[in-house]
């Protein structure tokens, strides 16, 4: 599966920096690119190291958008 981590509140998404490699908060899915991620745990500790707990960080996966078991609008 592949995720990715998004601010409910601002709609910027998590991704690694691409000159450094450290976590930044980016604007569109395209500067995100390399954001998408595998592992669950390494998810988690993103959230739990790089949100604001007011923010409320949702994990979407990339695998379930457009099937039948999309997210309801």
């Amino acid at each position: 599966m592949r995720y990715i981590i998004q601010s409910q509140i601002t709609g910027r998404f998590l991704a690694p920096s691409i000159t450094g490699g450290e976590p930044v908060w980016v604007r569109s899915l395209r500067e995100a690119g390399g954001g998408v991620l595998t592992d669950i745990e390494q998810i988690a500790q993103l959230v739990i190291d790089n949100t604001d707990p007011d923010d409320r960080a949702v994990i979407i996966d990339l695998d379930r958008l457009g099937t039948a078991n999309d997210y309801p609008i």
